[in-house]
């Protein structure tokens, strides 16, 4: 086996080839351009029993990735720390370079005992695309009514202390009269947002019909627990992908960052949030468990048992996410299982 590691960049890609002795036989540097692939599988014909290790391939060496992948080879990821780790440990080559970067991804695959294994994209990744955007909506609706939340403030006094929605808004705006030209400016900018509102609180409604038409045409069966609606479920699906990447329910958990991390030091062991992990996914399952708190259930008979055990309300609220998640688990399992 033949195994070529390759480091992505923008404008150009380095592949390095090694054989089971960590061997290099051959390096090729090709310009990121529609003929990248044709190039490369030119290159490597004289290694017909070959595998392609990409360093990030989620990342700058997506498209490339997903190429090879639709050009039926074989392709693994390989996380930047593991192939930076045996760049300045075990390859012998410390220097900072593309050849030496992908001679170290080269041979973290060969180490490797597991690496994700690169497929091509499917519904889960419209799920993700669909989920992100509409995250990014939210955020930017939520930076325009906070930028007008200020301007309205320095324009009356106390400014206004509701929930703006872009009808609101623009009542509140109509109401003001400026006294010099400084307030009639803030008062143009805050008409501009106002517009701004109108137009995010569209484009998230659009947003939301798409992927409730997307999380139906998956045909997942995760809908069916309690709390998740086609949102949920979009971040659900499209941030958790191939199932098959994790060995276990726990190892789930670590991923989606359920699963507390062990911080013992001598003799006194102890556990605390966990902070790291897929935030999106964490707070897709964050919602769920306020959803079954907030009603008659058996997530809130959990938490309620989990309280009267001593724990605090927000120790509680932690043990029945690490429930969900492992409900969501089983659910996505069976789905990829169809």
């Amino acid at each position: 086996m033949v195994l070529i590691g390759i480091d992505p960049h923008k404008a150009t890609h380095t592949a390095v080839a090694v054989d089971d002795g960590e061997r290099t036989l051959g390096e090729l540097t090709v310009k990121a351009d529609r003929h990248q692939v044709e190039r490369l599988l030119k290159w490597a014909i004289d290694y017909p029993d070959r595998r392609w290790a990409i360093e990030s391939a989620n990342g700058l060496g997506f498209l490339l990735a997903q190429q090879l992948v639709a050009a039926g080879e074989d392709v693994v990821d390989v996380p930047p720390t593991l192939s930076a780790r045996v760049r300045l440990l075990g390859s012998g080559k410390a220097q900072k370079n593309d050849e030496n970067d992908a001679l170290a991804t080269a041979i973290a695959a060969l180490r490797a005992k597991r690496l994700r294994r690169v497929v091509a994209e499917d519904h889960g990744a419209i799920l993700r695309l669909l989920a992100d955007h509409h995250h990014d909506l939210g955020s930017l609706r939520t930076q325009a009514i906070c930028r007008l939340h200020a301007l309205v403030r320095c324009l009356t006094p106390g400014g206004t202390g509701i929930r703006l929605s872009a009808d609101r808004a623009s009542a509140v705006v109509r109401t003001l009269r400026p006294t010099n030209a400084v307030e009639a400016e803030r008062k143009r900018l805050a008409q501009g947002l106002v517009v701004d509102v109108r137009r995010l609180d569209a484009e998230i409604a659009a947003s939301k019909a798409r992927i409730v038409l997307a999380v139906a045409a998956s045909g997942t069966s995760v809908t069916e627990l309690f709390g998740v609606g086609p949102v949920v479920a979009a971040f659900l699906i499209g941030h958790s992908g191939d199932m098959a990447r994790f060995a276990n329910r726990d190892h789930y958990a670590s991923y989606n960052a359920t699963a507390p991390v062990e911080a013992s030091s001598g003799p006194k062991s102890r556990h605390r949030l966990n902070p790291r992990g897929n935030r999106q996914l964490n707070h897709a399952i964050h919602m769920i468990a306020i959803v079954q708190v907030r009603h008659p259930g058996p997530g809130r008979q959990y938490f309620d048992r989990k309280v009267a055990e001593g724990k605090t309300n927000k120790e509680a609220l932690l043990a029945l996410k690490r429930q969900i998640a492992n409900a969501v688990y089983r659910l996505l399992l069976i789905d990829s299982s169809r």
